[in-house]
């Protein structure tokens, strides 16, 4: 067997393929794996800036629920392990070389050759498939209309806020931008934003009528409150309101990432 050194060598010379958006290349490597994104449910974020930190907070609610979760992110830090982990933990050394060994064969076998995000997405839902979770946290790489992950049929799909982000594949202005990401939103899963007002929104919101995706927005539908002084937060919503919240992430915007 391959040792994690020669599988991440092979998986970062993916990379050499470049950025290729469209969902052809990945949705037929999955039907080689035998389709493992059919085998949980999922959430499902997209967002200029702040989804990473969503995902996390997600994450952890539902792992500390009880949930058997799984967390998929990009990029990691300091080890590839960090994109793929669950309840459990992060993805171990010998399952990255078993699960990269699947998705190689499967790629091979479907005669395609994905780039380094595809062949990870796969290799996330090929995992979270082994592991048989109960629901996956899944962020998207960019954008979202066109994004690798964006094979999903999702409970809900979360978009935390719309800028001027990876213009040269999502367009060079907000309405273009705001139209790629709100490509996550599936027909009749609800949507939840971030996105308060302006063009963005009415862009979201005018794909979510033709989705018929019930939308939840931030400052209309739930609220939070700073107390002042602390690091502690109150949350209003439409079926509960609580009190004293405390988050772990450090810096102000991450209120508005944990509502």
């Amino acid at each position: 067997m391959p040792s994690r050194k020669e599988i991440l060598g092979y998986l970062y010379g993916l990379e050499a393929h470049g950025i290729k958006p469209g969902l052809k290349r990945i949705r037929k490597l999955l039907r080689a794996l035998g389709d493992p994104q059919k085998e949980f449910p999922s959430i499902h974020v997209a967002g200029t800036n702040g989804k990473g930190s969503t995902c996390a907070f997600l994450f952890s609610v539902l792992k500390e629920a009880g949930f058997s979760t799984g967390l998929y992110t990009s990029p990691h830090l300091e080890r590839f392990n960090e994109r793929i982990r669950t309840s459990a933990g992060l993805i171990s050394d010998r399952d990255v070389v078993r699960t990269a060994l699947r998705v190689r064969e499967a790629a091979e076998e479907a005669g395609q050759e994905a780039s380094f995000f595809e062949f990870t997405t796969a290799m996330a839902f090929e995992y979270f498939r082994m592991r048989a979770i109960e629901v996956a946290v899944v962020e998207t790489g960019m954008g979202g209309r066109w994004d690798a992950t964006n094979v999903l049929s999702p409970l809900v799909s979360v978009i935390t806020t719309v800028g001027l982000d990876h213009m040269e594949y999502l367009g060079d202005d907000i309405a273009s931008i705001a139209r790629e990401k709100a490509g996550i939103i599936k027909k009749g899963a609800p949507l939840i934003t971030g996105v308060a007002k302006g063009t963005a929104l009415k862009v979201l919101m005018a794909a979510a009528k033709e989705k018929r995706s019930r939308v939840r927005r931030l400052g209309k539908d739930f609220t939070f409150t700073r107390t002042p002084g602390s690091r502690l937060f109150d949350y209003s919503g439409a079926s509960m309101a609580l009190e004293g919240l405390s988050i772990g992430l450090i810096g102000a915007h991450q209120y508005s990432n944990g509502r």
